[in-house]
């Protein structure tokens, strides 16, 4: 671990310091920096691991794929945030700079990766298959945050440069899909080496989702669904549904995480010699303080801290209505704490608990799951149902139900009736994952359900756009690119 650190500590002061440069933020890489790093497959490696530092830190945060939705309710403390509001204009709008510098990162090592020599061809591919995925994964991050954004495969090694426009969404998912199926070919093994690091069964998972995305919101039609159903096959070997439900989010990369974001209560140092903690996992903001069910019923039953913990969000009555007492998921996923006098004092996120250390505190260090097969199953249930194929759709959406012992999908088999369950069925399995906002777009896309009928601070604001402003700073700073359409 103390290697581990050092790398970190060395990628983090000597290559993401990246500051304030036109329109991405990425500060040039001089020649001299460049000739005198990338020289050896360890440059590479490392630096690869400093990539996923900064993966971490990018997408540890529930703003961008969970607060527009209708997940949450306001919780005991402030902290509702823009996003959640609909509050949404160019003033105050997020920025996508931390991405792009992410992108900058695995341009530089697809780019001097494929130029330096490596005692081991495979070792060679799968780095280059990690930054092709890692690069992958963040331009669908943007696509599915801002639509429109510009496109840049080259690090950025020259003040000399042409400032992007925004791409169209069709180019971006072209590269998406492009990228991961590079990834795809270059990863040496058909399985995993560590599940906190990209690998074929999660290339092939990311490629079920972009699929989907293509199909339903860029008008990719049945072709894009079909070639989602391989996919999403591939993507399932080596996994296995956990029949512990809880047990997935306490364990670290069980049997059913095909892709993970690996979390831990280590000390760290910054730049300045503070320590650092690098436990704070986003879960941490639907947790109470101590101060607020100390006098609970059944406080020892609740996942609470003395700091780290803030209760900003609650989970929504609508996500909890939508559970049945048989679901073991709901026990797992939400508890409610209760007072003396048999009132309710507030209701938390209990998905992911942290972990207690007795002589400390609760730190919250559970990883962030981005892939596993419970969502690849029910992503092909959604494959299958867009194509009409009922039948088989309810076939794979049961695996998840019984899993979660609310028994078989009692229904009517129609089309509109099964892609509005498996919605349903996604909510309650995924919740808190980072997808829902996603979800409601793609559903809504697909003519399944009106998302403006279902959040209801987006209804309220009538025809709000789906996607995010850009800051009007970046657009001064750059005139070649448009604000986002309705702001």
């Amino acid at each position: 671990m103390n290697t581990y650190i050092k790398t970190i500590s060395l990628i983090v002061i000597v290559f993401f310091t990246s500051s304030c440069s036109k329109i991405l933020d990425v500060k040039p890489v001089s020649t001299i920096t460049s000739e005198n790093y990338w020289n050896t497959e360890n440059d590479v490696t490392g630096y690869l691991t400093g990539i996923y530092y900064d993966l971490r830190s990018s997408v540890n945060t529930t703003f961008y794929l969970e607060d527009r939705g209708d997940t949450f309710s306001p919780g005991l403390e402030s902290g509702l945030s823009s996003a959640w509001q609909q509050n949404l204009t160019s003033s105050n709008a997020p920025n996508w700079i931390g991405y792009y510098n992410l992108i900058h990162h695995c341009n530089l090592v697809i780019k001097y990766g494929n130029i330096i020599s490596f005692t081991n061809g495979n070792n060679k591919n799968r780095a280059l298959a990690e930054a092709h995925f890692i690069r992958a994964f963040t331009y669908f991050w943007l696509l599915r945050s801002w639509g429109d954004v510009p496109i840049v495969l080259e690090p950025t090694e020259s003040d000399q440069i042409v400032l992007p426009s925004r791409a169209p969404q069709s180019q971006v998912m072209d590269q998406i899909l492009n990228d991961v199926n590079l990834a795809i070919t270059l990863f040496p093994e058909s399985g995993f080496v560590n599940k906190s690091r990209a690998s074929k069964p999660a290339a092939y998972a990311l490629k079920t989702d972009a699929l989907l995305w293509k199909a339903k919101v860029l008008a990719g039609g049945d072709a894009s669904l079909s070639e989602a159903l391989v996919s999403a096959d591939l993507a399932m070997a080596g996994v296995s549904l956990d029949p512990n439900f809880a047990n997935i989010f306490s364990a670290k990369n069980g049997q059913e995480v095909i892709f993970s974001l690996y979390f831990k209560r280590e000390e760290m140092f910054d730049q300045t010699g503070k320590k650092i903690e690098k436990s704070d996992q986003y879960g941490s903001t639907l947790k109470p303080r101590d101060i607020f069910v100390s006098d609970a019923t059944n406080v020892n039953d609740i996942a609470f801290s003395r700091g780290g913990a803030r209760s900003a969000y609650a989970p929504s009555q609508k996500f909890r209505d939508l559970f049945v007492n048989t679901d073991v998921r709901k026990a797992a996923s939400f508890i409610v704490a209760t007072a003396t006098n048999g009132s309710t004092i507030g209701i938390f996120d209990n998905k992911f608990r942290g972990t207690v250390y007795p002589s400390d505190d609760r730190y919250w260090e559970n990883d962030i799951i981005v892939y596993r097969l419970a969502e690849i199953i029910l992503f092909k249930a959604e494959a299958l149902a867009a194509l009409n194929r009922v039948s088989e759709a309810i076939t794979e959406l049961n695996k998840v139900r019984n899993r979660a012992k609310i028994g078989n999908y009692p229904g009517v088999e129609t089309k509109l009736a099964v892609e509005t369950e498996i919605l349903d069925e996604r909510f309650r399995e995924l919740y808190l994952e980072l997808k829902r906002w996603p979800d409601l777009i793609r559903f809504h896309k697909a003519g399944t359900i009106n998302i403006y009928n279902e959040v209801p601070n987006l209804g309220a604001k009538g025809n709000m756009p789906l996607f995010f402003p850009i800051p009007r700073t970046q657009i001064d700073l750059n005139p070649n690119l448009t604000q986002t359409l309705g702001y």
